[in-house]
């Protein structure tokens, strides 16, 4: 059910028509993050099954802290708060160590949806087959 917000009476027309229309934007750039983070997950989840056929670590904390550096430094260009670009990449580094850690004990990992609902198979982690292939 879609809640919408209660405008009052006498609102400026033109001004809710600006609030539409930027709100519209802000759902468009929401719907692009979500598509990007899918695609992300993608990659990372190639890496977690990698690092699983050659037994290495599920977490590179010397990679993850060059990322944050480069990330706060791309978050100062761009005028974001450096420190919530920080939070919001922990905790993407935080799942994707999670699902590196699941890969490798060959539990699956949820399936990753391309944008326009396409279904990427389930990771699991190579057999000895199918890793020399």
């Amino acid at each position: 059910m879609a809640v919408y917000e209660e405008l009052p009476a006498d609102a400026d027309a033109a001004a809710i028509a600006q609030l539409h229309s930027i709100r519209e934007s802000i759902d468009n750039i929401d719907a692009a993050l979500i598509h990007l983070l899918a695609e992300r997950f993608k990659f990372t989840q190639q890496v977690g099954r990698l690092k699983a056929a050659h037994g290495l670590p599920a977490a590179d904390p010397a990679r993850e802290l060059l990322q944050i550096d480069r990330l706060r430094g791309l978050a100062e260009d761009a005028h974001l708060d450096p420190a919530f670009a920080e939070k919001f990449l922990n905790f993407i580094i935080a799942e994707v160590i999670h699902h590196h850690v699941k890969i490798a004990g060959g539990e699956s990992v949820a399936p990753v949806r391309a944008p326009g609902g396409a279904v990427h198979p389930t990771p699991h982690p190579p057999t000895a087959a199918s890793a020399a292939s």
